[in-house]
């Protein structure tokens, strides 16, 4: 099954991303109180796989959840992989679209100075809130024809 297993947050962008025991994430909006939060953009969360962190960390890096400036970590579904448009269901009732993958990576953020490498550009999702809720580490997780 998948699964969330971190819900991040940071107030400044371009750092790393705090752990905490639950989000609120609002509808068009993101993850409140997160510093990437915006209605007006396709990014309004930000994921990437546990399984993509443990990569980092079998090279030798010192990472964790949040490290990356990801919103969501998440176990056992392979984001990368899955298409723009995909829906992820979480918990009870929290829809997300994939609305990008990956990203341009700007050299000033945190992993990028600490290690010299990022996995979000090609392993990060982005994501739109389209039904809010409370999100939990240990919430279900769904992808549409997945």
């Amino acid at each position: 099954m998948a699964k969330i297993i971190a819900v991040c947050k940071s107030r400044e962008k371009g750092t790393r991303k705090e752990p905490g025991t639950e989000g609120l994430l609002k509808e068009d909006f993101g993850l409140v109180d997160d510093a990437h939060a915006d209605c007006c953009t396709h990014r309004q969360v930000s994921l990437l796989a546990i399984e993509s962190i443990n990569k980092m960390r079998d090279a030798g890096f010192d990472v964790n959840p949040g490290d990356f400036a990801e919103n969501l970590t998440t176990e056992g579904l392979a984001l990368a992989s899955l298409p723009v448009g995909t829906s992820l269901y979480i918990g009870q009732g929290i829809i997300l679209e994939i609305s990008q993958i990956g990203k341009d990576c700007h050299t000033g953020c945190a992993i990028f100075r600490q290690v010299g490498k990022c996995i979000m550009p090609k392993e990060g999702v982005f994501a739109r809130v389209i039904r809010g809720g409370v999100v939990r580490p240990g919430d279900k997780l769904e992808g549409n024809g997945v």
